[in-house]
């Protein structure tokens, strides 16, 4: 009797596994469909795409809309290849987001380890930041781009990034250092650390978690970036995100929807190239400060 229930039991597990594993492929499938239709179309002819089925793979491979998609997005009346926009995203967004993370790190072990009279109320100011829409910022910030010379140029658009992140790189590090003890700090004081060894030599190096976290979430961030890109920038200067709306927008005639695919996950490939590299640093790196000591 006993092993009739045992087995019973496994059953009735192996069939809610057999469920759970069925739905969460249909979850997937579900999700990843999307991408599929993309590179499939991106490698169709256009009569490929105007006589097939949208979810067919392409009859005749085909590289012509990459190449194409790389090398004729539009900036106004002007055609320029689409890897100008897509470097000058790098120029911005890699320096954007080590300064705006370096800032960070910063603020967040002086608003931990440093407490000061009116610590808390600075770091509530910095946390308003972190809900403030963009439109908000667009004329004041347009004002001191100016007001420093660097409006509509790469300088302009790294400014932007870092002030606009340093709110979030701030919420991170600080509430992952109130989880280190703060014996350490104090046994350093006591060695005769000062301020700056103390957080290059004991902090920092304690901190690779979040700072994965913090540097994909401000590279995903920037990266994907079109209100501020299309303010703040202009012509040859401009980013990626903008430049794939400028040649899908200027399309004239026939909708080349191949290129058009293309060039999404052209403008798509990094973001996609750091969650699958570091993605599950991620949700490590959040989680190791959610627990005090």
């Amino acid at each position: 009797m006993a092993d009739l229930s045992q087995a019973q039991t496994q059953g009735t597990s192996r069939l809610g596994r057999m469920f759970i594993y069925t739905l969460l492929g249909l979850v997937c499938l579900y999700y990843l469909m999307p991408l599929f239709i993309m590179l499939s179309t991106s490698l169709k002819t256009l009569d490929d795409i105007r006589t097939g089925n949208l979810v067919a793979l392409p009859r005749q491979i085909t590289f012509e809309p990459w190449l194409e998609a790389w090398s004729s997005a539009c900036i106004g009346v002007r055609c320029e290849g689409m890897s100008v926009y897509f470097w000058n995203s790098f120029r911005f967004v890699v320096p954007a987001v080590l300064i705006s993370t370096i800032v960070g790190a910063f603020n967040g072990y002086v608003l931990t380890m440093w407490r000061f009279r009116g610590s808390d109320i600075l770091f509530s100011a910095l946390m308003i930041g972190c809900f403030i829409p963009f439109q908000v910022v667009l004329l004041p910030m347009a004002r001191v781009l100016g007001e420093l010379g660097i409006s509509n140029s790469i300088a302009g658009l790294i400014f932007v990034h870092v002030v606009y992140g340093v709110a979030f790189t701030t919420l991170f590090f600080r509430n992952y250092y109130v989880s280190i003890p703060d014996e350490l700090v104090k046994a350093a004081k006591i060695d005769g650390a000062g301020f700056l060894r103390i957080f290059w030599r004991i902090i920092l190096p304690l901190s690779t978690p979040i700072i994965v976290v913090s540097i994909i979430w401000q590279f995903t961030q920037i990266w994907n970036d079109f209100l501020f890109g299309v303010v703040f920038s202009t012509g040859a200067r401009q980013p990626v995100t903008v430049a794939l709306n400028n040649l899908v927008n200027t399309s004239t005639g026939v909708v080349a929807y191949n290129v058009d695919m293309a060039a999404a996950i052209i403008a798509a490939l990094p973001t996609l190239f750091v969650y699958i590299v570091a993605g599950k640093y991620f949700v490590r790196g959040l989680t190791a400060g959610a627990v005090k000591g």
